[in-house]
């Protein structure tokens, strides 16, 4: 207790059961002049918060005092800027030690707090590898995730196809091994993979140790830009073989220099030598931005990806092409390896987020803004591959916007209201003979789907099969003290529609938002009917309807959702493996198989004859085995 509040002291009233509890003092206005004054000339981050303490806008600063005051104190400002400052409450501040400190603050806030004039990149750092493992014979395989030092890797790549296909050409050009090492292990013949020539079969020892070294360490050198140097190799021991009258040897090397030369000739990028570099675009059109992001690793195109920034056009106003890549940098390569090159459509960066690139890197980084010859023609096709991109995002965005507005007119909800904010949420019921029953809740908002708000409902206390009692149990659950969508769709026809009636009554809620989805004659997709529950007469859209061809996407994603969880529980509940559920397969048939084939992979990827040469597993059984796991 303060020397204020003691009763003893003179003048304290004395505390009685009709004494008003103390009430919190209200914070103090905000004053900008005073808080501009008091502001440090140091480096930090500043926050300008708005109305209900949003978080409007995180940046950094060298000199904080300089770069707030100039907000404030600026007699022309750009309109997103502007747009901003009238909607700014307070502004709060935090000092740091350097601006690259500073620089790795604000990232992290823009990320936690998603600020609405912030340009915000989906933060998607696993971009996927492609690693040689350390093994004997090491094996070639697509990865994501974190490195250890056992393995090498090579990348990153922009996307999962760049990978496969880099996989797939170094099978053809080198016959690396894709197995398991449990399958490794346990084989006594050569795959189907050795027979159409895409592996040397190490298994078996149709290849020694010191050749297949020799082919992984020319795959590696291929995977770092030392084409010229693998090409060469491979073409004077074609030419030895030749010489030697080993001509089926010769032929082979023949075949593996075409292929390499195939993809050598695609995926050329070359500026006279072997480089590593990213090229950088943005475009902004139509109301979205688009960044493009290509690859250029060991002189060869690895393709490239198309990032959608959010809030790049928020009030209305959109951010500059200079903005939006600066962002973009800024994110992108927190945590992921930065190259020695980059070429960018945009003006000089920042001097510190320069001089922090080259710190996330540990090595000079070039910022490239107005390349020539060969970089210059990277960059324009990544302007060009950018527009494309955005074209077709505009294209799909504009026929999922009729696709709403279709659905809300069919719903009756046609009213004037804003559909981007028209959210539906969608339930469906998945178990298997009424084990596991489990329930899924699908959301649609802003014309997509929002899979960081789905939700999974272990069903409990119910008879197994009773779907009705089940869609009660998980609508009650859902949506006890809890404001209700626009619409609620129910994957099922009358009787689950009736049990969620009796749900939405005993809640007070609106019936006019509950709709339910039946089947149509022999469940072909096109001919369902939307069931209302507030009376209203049920209506068949047609397979021409863009309102039922929404409503198909949202039933359909409910029930992808509902499934696959449902197969986990139920994988979970038995505390066995898939083999559990085969006919013929027991406790010792299941041990065998496990033991010669290293897990349940291993034994996927065995053939027919592997599985039938395993005691006790007869010819019919394994063919059972074969058509089961796959």
């Amino acid at each position: 207790m303060s020397r204020g509040d003691d009763p003893r002291q003179p003048g304290a009233q004395p505390a009685g059961p009709a004494a008003a509890p103390p009430q919190p003092a209200e914070p103090a206005p905000f004053d900008l002049r005073d808080f501009l004054a008091r502001l440090p000339n140091r480096p930090g981050v500043y926050r300008m918060i708005g109305a209900a303490d949003a978080v409007l806008y995180v940046g950094k600063a060298r000199d904080l005092k300089k770069r707030v005051s100039s907000y404030f104190t600026r007699s022309q400002q750009s309109p997103r800027i502007a747009h901003m400052l009238g909607r700014v409450e307070r502004v709060e501040i935090t000092v740091t030690r350097s601006e690259a400190e500073a620089l790795l603050l604000e990232n992290n806030l823009i990320k936690t707090a998603a600020p609405r004039y912030n340009i915000l990149f989906r933060d998607d750092k696993s971009y996927p590898c492609l690693k040689l493992t350390g093994h004997a014979f090491p094996r070639v395989v697509y990865y994501r995730g974190a490195v250890d030092r056992r393995n090498r890797y090579f990348g990153p790549y922009p996307n999962a196809w760049s990978v496969r296909e880099a996989i797939q050409a170094l099978q053809k050009v080198f016959r690396l091994r894709t197995c398991e090492d449990s399958v490794f292990a346990n084989r006594s013949r050569p795959c189907l993979l050795y027979q159409i020539g895409r592996c040397s079969a190490p298994c078996v020892g149709l290849v020694d140790a010191r050749a297949y070294a020799a082919d992984v360490d020319a795959a590696a050198r291929f995977l770092q830009g030392g084409h010229r140097e693998v090409l060469a190799q491979i073409e004077a021991a074609m030419h030895t073989a030749a010489a030697e009258l080993r001509f089926e040897e010769a032929a082979q090397l023949r075949d593996r220099l075409g292929a390499l030369a195939r993809m050598q000739s695609r995926q050329s990028m070359e500026a006279g030598h072997d480089v590593d570099a990213d090229i950088i675009a943005a475009v902004v059109r139509g109301g979205r931005a688009c960044v493009n992001l290509a690859m250029v690793r060991g002189g060869r195109h690895l393709g490239d990806k198309a990032s959608f920034p959010l809030h790049a056009t928020e009030g209305g106003v959109a951010a500059t092409p200079a903005e939006i890549v600066e962002a973009f940098v800024a994110q992108h390569y927190d945590g992921v390896p930065v190259p020695p090159v980059l070429v960018v459509d945009g003006p000089a960066p920042d001097e510190t987020l320069l001089e922090w690139l080259q710190q996330q890197a540990g090595h000079p980084v070039q910022w490239i803004r107005q390349p020539q010859g060969m970089r210059r023609e990277w960059l324009d096709l990544a302007r060009q591959n950018a527009q494309l991109a955005i074209a077709r995002l505009l294209s799909e965005e504009g026929s999922q916007k009729a696709r709403t507005r279709e659905l809300a007119r069919t719903l009756g909800l046609d009213d004037g209201g804003d559909l981007d904010r028209l959210r539906i949420e969608c339930f469906d019921i998945s178990h298997t003979m009424g084990e596991a029953t489990q329930a899924s809740c699908v959301v649609y908002q802003h014309h997509a789907m929002q899979r960081g708000e789905y939700r999974r409902f272990n069903i409990e206390g119910i008879v197994g099969g009773d779907d009705p009692a089940a869609m009660r149990q998980v609508l009650a659950r859902r949506y006890t003290d809890v404001t209700l969508p626009d619409v609620v769709l129910i994957d099922g026809g009358q009787a689950q529609v009736g049990a969620a009636r009796q749900v939405f009554e005993e809640l007070g809620a609106d019936l006019s938002a509950l709709v339910g989805v039946a089947k149509g004659e022999g469940r072909k997709v096109g001919l369902e009917t939307l069931v209302f529950a507030d009376g209203r007469a049920p209506i068949t859209p047609g397979r021409d309807s863009a309102a039922l061809m929404l409503v198909a996407q949202i039933r359909d994603e409910a029930h992808r959702f509902a499934i696959t969880g449902m197969r986990a529980r139920r994988a979970k509940a038995r505390k066995g493996s898939r083999l559990d559920e085969i006919d013929g397969v027991g406790p010792k048939r299941r041990q065998r198989l496990l033991a010669r084939f290293g897990g349940l992979r291993g034994i996927m990827a065995a053939s027919v004859d592997d599985l039938a040469s395993v005691e006790g597993v007869s010819r019919a059984l394994a063919e059972e085995i074969y058509r089961r796991l796959h």
